[in-house]
């Protein structure tokens, strides 16, 4: 055991050779559809080596192609985050990674052994923390009289406060911390760049797979996806059972989705002028204005849409069979679904921050295996920053890639992750710094 004591209280985590793991320790506490609350210092010892139940959630879209995470109980007593750091870090000595998951805002989990951090903390010697959030209607539901919105954003920004206030008995240095996320969690990462309360609370940050053409959604959108699901659940929000509140969700996603499912945008999103996140021009002012203090790294993977398109879709998988044109009428559709959401947005962004003066690397992650139907897809980023090939051993993304294959095809991003949080460059001497309107690329892996 390797025993911690900070201002939230006395900590033993494990250890596991010389790494220590502190699990599911609550950062806050919130009543349904309230605001997250800071939690008391705790009285005695809190071993902290059990994982936290997750946010209410049904199956993820993606779970046929990424695999499925250990199975965690559910309750909406979900605000825990996983410390991962060095088992002999010194307190403040080590630079912190913050890791906000992906899951459309719908599933997924910081407590999940797929986010893992073991191998990640011991090939760079920095400090992993892993954020759980609210999800779906219960952190992003816009229902006057129900909930303003982005209670999942509060959450996030409860955590970080956590992070500044703690971490520092946990071997974290408070002046290195790089948030990062991949999919909502990049759209997360995007949102907290240009909230001025949030802002403060990290130096660097790392955007993966971030669905810049989806963007944050406005009153209108939000309020009318609002509207259908307290229709679809004809019940008291505050008091309706999670088993309801979840099956009214999972209806009002699948008529969001629209005819054949084309529509793979999240209908439960952060909301521009709502809480915390400020209009859309305020957001971009806000960024801007901290851009010459920042570092950061964005990136994509070269087939991100084949993740949600290139499986069982009613639509595509179809058109797939069609002989001589199929395959390449769905993947030019792919293409450009992909460059649509992710990478043509990920360029103007580089663009307007490299612009203010942000110190910018941008990245685009190759097929892994050419066997893989799925190919370089969204997601396919993850089991090789966490390098740990057994927990996503069920992936089809990956294919026939043996787990120590997996593992071995992450040593260089592991690397450059690292080198970045502890440096704010990339050490990778043909990895340059992007310029505006450059286009330049690191390829991975």
């Amino acid at each position: 055991m390797h025993e911690v004591v900070a201002p939230s209280g006395h900590w033993l985590g494990e250890v596991v050779g010389d790494v220590a793991v502190f699990r599911g320790m609550a950062y806050a506490r919130a009543a349904r559809f309230g605001a997250p609350e800071p939690v008391a210092p705790h009285d005695g010892v809190f071993e902290a080596i059990r994982r936290h139940a997750v946010a209410p959630q049904l199956p993820g879209r993606l779970e046929g192609v990424m695999g499925r995470a250990e199975p965690l109980d559910q309750s909406e007593d979900c605000l825990a985050l996983t410390v991962t750091m060095p088992a002999r870090a010194e307190p403040g000595s080590c630079p912190v990674l913050v890791w906000l998951h992906g899951g459309a805002y719908l599933a997924g989990s910081g407590q999940w052994n797929l986010y893992d951090a073991d191998r990640l903390v011991r090939e760079t010697g920095i400090v992993v923390v892993s954020v759980s959030y609210r999800l779906g209607a219960l952190g992003y539901l816009r229902a006057p009289g129900v909930s303003a919105g982005n209670l999942g954003l509060l959450d996030q920004i409860a955590a970080l406060r956590w992070v500044r206030e703690n971490i520092r008995a946990f071997g974290g240095d408070t002046d290195r911390i790089t948030l990062s996320g991949q999919s909502a969690g990049a759209q997360s990462v995007l949102a907290l760049l240009g909230i001025e309360e949030a802002r403060p609370l990290f130096a660097r940050a790392i955007v993966q797979s971030a669905p810049f053409g989806v963007g944050f959604q406005n009153h209108r959108r939000a309020e009318r996806v609002g509207a259908m699901f307290l229709a679809e659940l004809d019940a008291d929000p505050h008091t309706v059972s999670v088993p309801d509140l979840l099956a009214a969700q999972g209806r009002t996603v699948r008529r969001m989705a629209g005819p054949g499912a084309l529509n793979s945008a999240p209908p439960f999103l952060p909301v521009a002028d709502a809480g915390p996140l400020p209009d859309e021009h305020s957001w971009q002012k806000n960024v801007r204005s901290a851009a010459a203090d920042l570092h950061i790294v964005l990136g994509c993977t070269a087939e991100e849409a084949r993740a949600f398109y290139g499986g069982p879709h009613p639509v595509f998988a179809p058109v797939r069979q069609v002989p001589m044109i199929g395959t390449r009428l769905t993947s030019a559709a792919q293409r450009v679904i992909g460059r649509k959401v992710f990478e043509n947005g990920m360029f103007r962004f580089a663009d307007q921050l490299a612009d203010a003066g942000a110190d910018v690397f941008c990245y685009r992650l190759g097929q892994l295996h050419p066997a893989n139907p799925y190919g370089a897809c969204h997601c396919v980023d993850l089991p090789l920053l966490f390098g740990d090939g057994t927990a996503w051993r069920d992936a089809a993304m990956l294919k026939p890639l043996a787990p120590a294959e997996v593992e071995a095809l992450g040593v260089r991003i592991r690397r450059y992750w690292g080198e970045f949080v502890h440096t704010g460059r990339v050490g990778a001497a043909n990895w340059l710094p992007y310029r505006t309107g450059s286009r330049f690329i690191q390829q991975l892996p």
